[in-house]
């Protein structure tokens, strides 16, 4: 959380509505160490708050209006607390909108609010600032408007805004961590029962993300079209072994005893998912004993099983990758997210970080001809809400 980038918001607020705002929330992005494709087939992720996120200041208002300006697409939006409705014109306030509607049904009388939204999370970069808005916006309204969610109450509010109104069919992952994200530290999620567990960061490292630029224009009909093939491993599997319901429920030793009954890919993408889990597990065995070489590995492991099984990875995020593994700085990286573009996530040592940057922007302009933008972080503390009224 960055105390300049507080007050600048504030500032932003007095200039659009007057005044001082009576609450200030902030919810950070999420980057996932491992773990990838494994939320929506009930698995395990390993993923951690960053300190970059999105910032709302705002006061209640009496009229049963909301009034919300962002200072990042410098638009204001202004409509009636009982008619939210989508609107593709001013579609980043539809996040908001959407988290309104599940506070609702626990505060049917909220009163309204005028608040301005701004953040200094890369857009399109992966790194969840959907759910960041979301989990911001849900502290923001609990604290403003005085009725309180339990913790897990929040996080599936977050999820079902953007499941049910912004109209995209996320996982519980990015919400989750945006809101219980502990400083230095990584949030293990089991996506099938909701148990988790912290795991602390070793020091010594930091956490780089670098983006590719490729923008995904692959990765939403790709994304549907694995999970559908993840549900014909299940539909196969479980007529052989009934206990099998997701792909969380096979186990190693029996996906090795029945993978003769799978079509090929079918195969090769229930392969990636049984050892994507097997892989979280041990990186935090890694990260918990300090082993970064392990942990490095097992990021290379991942971007392999991604890029050959999985095949949602691309040229640039394999350039990418290619070039931090054989960068002494780095432990280990991976293609992040959807794929098909985007971002790898890179374990640097510290003292190394600037050498490393250097190389991998002048080694991927050469490689790709084209720029790298890379981005720095450490593990964050989850949600935080500031009011001026305690």
């Amino acid at each position: 959380m960055n105390p300049i980038a507080f007050e600048e918001t504030k500032t932003l607020y007095t200039t659009q509505f007057g005044g001082s705002p009576e609450v200030v929330a902030w919810g950070p992005g999420r980057v996932n160490l491992i773990g990838e494709h494994t939320d929506y087939n009930q698995g395990l992720v390993l993923p951690m708050a960053v300190n970059r996120g999105i910032r709302i200041c705002g006061k209640v208002r009496t009229d049963g209006k909301v009034i919300l300006y962002s200072g990042d697409y410098k638009d204001r939006v202004e409509f009636d607390t009982q008619l939210p409705q989508k609107d593709p014109d001013h579609a980043w306030a539809n996040y908001f909108k959407g988290v309104l509607v599940q506070y609702q049904k626990k505060n049917p009388s909220f009163p309204g609010c005028q608040a301005v939204i701004q953040g200094d999370l890369p857009q399109g970069a992966g790194l969840s600032s959907s759910a960041a808005f979301e989990v911001t916006t849900a502290s923001f309204l609990e604290k403003i408007g005085g009725t309180v969610w339990h913790d897990m109450e929040l996080i599936q509010a977050a999820q079902a805004a953007e499941n049910q109104f912004v109209g995209v069919q996320c996982g519980i992952m990015d919400p989750f961590v945006s809101y219980l994200g502990r400083e230095n530290t990584a949030l293990m999620i089991d996506c099938q029962d909701l148990a988790y567990e912290w795991v602390s960061v070793p020091t010594g490292v930091k956490i780089v993300v670098c983006n590719t630029g490729v923008k995904r224009e692959l990765a939403v009909s790709a994304y549907n079209q694995r999970r559908q093939e993840c549900e014909a491993a299940v539909t196969l599997l479980h007529a052989a072994l009934p206990y099998v319901h997701s792909l969380r429920d096979l186990s190693s030793p029996d996906f090795e005893r029945y993978q003769g009954i799978l079509p090929n890919l079918i195969l090769k993408r229930c392969r990636h998912v049984v050892s994507e889990n097997q892989r979280v597990r041990d990186m935090v065995r890694a990260l918990e004993q300090g082993d970064l070489v392990t942990a490095g590995n097992l990021m290379a492991q991942s971007h392999e099983s991604l890029r050959e099984d999985y095949e949602v990875s691309c040229g640039e995020l394999n350039i990418v990758c290619t070039l931090a593994q054989h960068n002494d700085a780095a432990y280990g990286a991976r293609m992040m997210g959807g794929g098909f573009g985007g971002c790898t996530v890179n374990l640097v040592r510290e003292d190394g970080v600037d050498v490393f940057l250097k190389d991998m922007a002048e080694g991927y302009r050469k490689k790709a001809q084209l720029e790298l933008e890379s981005y720095i972080f450490t593990a964050s503390p989850g949600a935080k809400f500031f009011s001026d009224r305690e």
